[in-house]
């Protein structure tokens, strides 16, 4: 009998580990690879905390889909040993498409290809390693097993996924209304026809979680600092790509360059499988590495960006509900160019303006359902009496505006 592996994870304690197949795909450079990859992008601008990676997230969330399914089977519906090891083995393969910054610099250096696609491309290379060992778990990640709620727990709107990565990043970052309870939310799943439900006892741990992806968002992932430093990144790497464009020589690893010195189509990207083993290659140190070096780049304004990005000299960044009015962007825009000496084409790297939203619940196909009693299954807004649901299904837009610190905004967007 193959020994149990134990991880101790500060969230969960031990994780225990005895698939043998399992601890395979664990050691293999592609997983291995989410430990050069922050979970958080760059949110340890806001939060020195938060350094916990992608490949904490892999084996929090595994060890989530396992205690899922312990609850699913003791309640007495069947689950095999081989859909167990694949609906493991889906989750912890589910972020493996993540690139260097996760989201950051997802439209950066691929802009025509998602992390989901290279996600299954990867699993695919995987699979065809080890002789369809994965056919399984694809299936279920790819949502085509017919029994749906594998794909629900991977991929929903209660997922394991969002149940790991609030409690995780909640506890690294140290804000604490992040925090759920997942071992109340797990042990409240049933099965209605091959699809997952929640007991109708479960619906006051539900608007817990749901508030407190609503928090995270706008105190976490979408906090204006955080904002700040991601848009001085993707300009840092705008600008490197449009300088190796021009001709212009800039040092950085051979997998980056690959992907500095041309936009690749889906279509580029699949038919050569060079692409996939050179993105493998890249991680968050790739970036890091370059920017060091471009700091004391000729090109005086990537060495600009660079250099203040390093000693966390951000951009300053202001939320609103409207957009900056067009006489005030105006306005800063004739300062910056005056106090840079640039041109009006380099202000682009310099004055950033977009918008994002928060949606904690969305109402549609991929609903929460509640089983009750009598066994009849509704959607969680028409089975719940508390405002606070319909609430959070209300999508809330902001717009920032990002511009160097040299140019104070007083007040917000608004004023």
């Amino acid at each position: 009998m193959f020994p149990t592996k134990i991880i101790n994870d500060p969230i969960y304690g031990f994780i225990k580990i005895n698939n043998p197949f399992i601890l395979k795909l664990i050691d293999h450079p592609f997983v291995q690879r989410l430990k050069r990859i922050k979970q958080l992008g760059l949110a340890e601008f806001v939060y020195p905390g938060a350094h916990h990676t992608r490949f904490h997230h892999a084996l929090g969330a595994m060890h989530l889909m396992v205690e899922a399914l312990n609850n699913l089977r003791a309640k007495g519906y069947q689950v095999s040993d081989d859909e167990m090891e694949a609906a493991e083995i889906a989750i912890l393969l589910h972020d493996i498409g993540h690139g260097p910054f996760s989201h950051v610099l997802e439209y950066t250096l691929l802009n025509h290809v998602h992390h989901e696609e290279i996600s299954n491309l990867i699993m695919e290379k995987l699979n065809k390693h080890f002789n369809g060992r994965l056919n399984l778990a694809i299936s279920m990640f790819d949502d085509t097993y017919p029994r749906k709620f594998f794909h629900q727990l991977i991929s929903s709107q209660l997922d394991v996924d969002r149940l790991d990565y609030l409690s995780r990043d909640s506890f690294y970052t140290g804000v604490r209304e992040g925090f759920i309870g997942s071992e109340r939310l797990l042990s409240m799943l049933d099965l209605q026809d091959e699809n997952l439900v929640m007991e109708e006892k479960g619906i006051y741990s539900i608007e817990n979680f749901l508030m407190a992806r609503r928090l995270m968002y706008w105190q976490v992932y979408l906090h204006k600092t955080a904002i700040a430093g991601e848009t001085m990144l993707i300009q840092i790497l705008r600008r490197a790509k449009d300088l190796i464009i021009q001709g212009k020589k800039l040092s950085c690893s051979k997998a980056l360059m690959l992907f500095l010195k041309k936009e690749y189509t889906w279509e580029e990207f699949i038919a050569d499988p060079n692409l996939l083993i050179a993105f493998t290659d890249l991680d968050d140190h790739d970036v890091w590495a370059a920017i060091k070096t471009w700091k004391d780049a000729d090109d005086k304004i990537l060495s600009l960006l660079c250099t203040h990005f390093l000693s966390r000299k951000l951009f300053t960044c202001k939320l609103g509900s409207q957009p900056l009015p067009k006489s005030k962007r105006t306005e800063i825009s004739e300062e910056i160019k005056a106090k840079l000496d640039i041109s009006d084409e380099e202000l682009s790297y310099f004055v950033i303006e977009g918008s994002t939203s928060n949606s904690a619940y969305v109402q549609g196909d991929n609903t929460i359902k509640i089983v009750d009693k009598l066994g009849h299954v509704v959607e969680l807004t028409e089975a719940s009496d508390l405002p606070t649901i319909q609430a959070l299904s209300k999508i809330v837009k902001k717009y920032y505006f990002c511009c160097p610190k040299s140019v104070y905004l007083q007040g917000d967007l608004n004023a």
